[in-house]
């Protein structure tokens, strides 16, 4: 992140013939948005004049530019990334909307790699006709981590501004798959993932992790399924023993039907429908997705395409706004926990020898 400017927040449009651009175009209409970032849609002019026209939008006036290098502070931004015959269906599952989502999110990344944007917000895509030879990927998350190298790790964190946040063991993994891939190799792994992110990214000293079960009734000690006795519980006690803060497994329905969860900072579910499930019914409208544990930032709504609606200017901006926020918030707390942890003092501690003489010893460091 460059401090001689404004963050440069990019976001993609998406599929086109989704509410994308709709959600795009009136999220930024909050004036703060451009207070606090200079925005960079990846995108089309002509696609964003269209979207406009037909749903009665006044809209935000779009400074055409060729490269993120060119963004200016005071305005919106965009970038045209697609060709200018691309075809526009709104509520339309296309090829087309494909190639424009993919020729978006490839220059998005390729400018986040080499810090010409700082932060990347992405705007739904679809995951069938985004496929091609060059995207082979379930979704963003993969593909960004994939993007990042092979040493990278990434987590899926579904967060709210008021404090509620949801990470995944297993993404976007068949039901089939998930009790196989439920081990206690992964659970660890993400439970400390999950940790480090919640300190780094968030800004919590000591975060407090609740970790679901896989079964009905956290599996009545094997009788509903073994994973539990097996991978998890071992997984949170090493856990346990590397100082995390971390407790359970417990039982899905009653933890979120009893309000358990407001009492930690993160909960780690182990598949993707039982984490979101709750979470988009407490906070469908505000919710953000957040890839956690890659070099870079990046949010989306937590919403998808909208077929059903796009076109009509029915579409609720608000999940937008506030990834567009999260991106922010998380870019500033990445960089003050990295500040604070550059250059470690010197650990100075006093040790006595054999004759009682006190010793300084200066030649261990450790990290404040």
């Amino acid at each position: 992140m460059n401090d001689n400017r404004k963050l440069r927040v990019g976001i993609t449009h998406g599929d086109i013939n989704g509410v994308g651009y709709e959600v795009i175009i009136k999220a930024l209409e909050d004036n703060r948005i451009l207070e606090l970032c200079t925005p960079v849609v990846y995108g089309s002019a002509k696609i964003a004049a269209y979207y406009r026209k037909a749903i009665g939008m006044a809209g935000i006036p779009l400074n055409q530019i060729r490269s993120a290098q060119d963004a200016r502070e005071d305005q919106y931004n965009i970038i045209n990334v697609v060709a200018e015959d691309t075809k526009v269906e709104p509520g339309i599952d296309s090829p087309a909307a494909g190639q424009a989502a993919f020729a978006a999110l490839e220059q998005a990344v390729a400018d986040l790699k080499t810090g010409d944007i700082d932060v990347l917000v992405t705007a739904p895509i679809n995951k069938h006709n985004i496929q091609s030879d060059t995207f082979r990927f379930p979704g963003h998350t993969e593909y960004l981590e994939a993007s990042a190298g092979e040493s990278e790790r990434a987590l899926m964190i579904m967060c709210t501004a008021s404090g509620l946040r949801v990470a995944l063991v297993t993404t976007h993994c068949p039901l089939a798959q998930v009790a196989a891939a439920v081990t206690r190799d992964a659970v660890l792994e993400k439970i400390k993932d999950f940790d480090a992110s919640l300190r780094r990214d968030f800004g919590i000293d000591r975060p407090r992790i609740a970790v679901l079960s896989l079964n009905p009734h956290a599996g009545e000690q094997g009788l509903l399924g073994r994973e539990e006795t097996e991978e998890i519980i071992p997984a949170i006690a090493e856990a346990q023993a590397k100082k995390i803060n971390c407790f359970g497994p417990y039982a899905s329905d009653g933890f979120f039907g009893n309000g358990t969860f407001r009492k930690f900072d993160g909960v780690l579910a182990m598949y993707h429908d039982q984490g979101l499930a709750p979470f988009k019914a407490l906070a469908m409208d505000s919710g953000v997705n957040f890839t956690a544990g890659l070099p870079f930032v990046r949010t989306s709504p937590d919403h998808g395409t909208a077929y059903d609606i796009a076109g009509r200017g029915e579409a609720n901006e608000e999940s937008m706004r506030e990834a567009i926020y999260a991106a922010i918030d998380i870019a500033r707390h990445r960089s003050a926990y990295d500040s604070a942890r550059k250059n470690p003092l010197r650990k100075q501690y006093v040790e006595k020898n054999k004759s009682d003489n006190v010793v300084l010893d200066l030649s261990k460091s450790d990290d404040a």
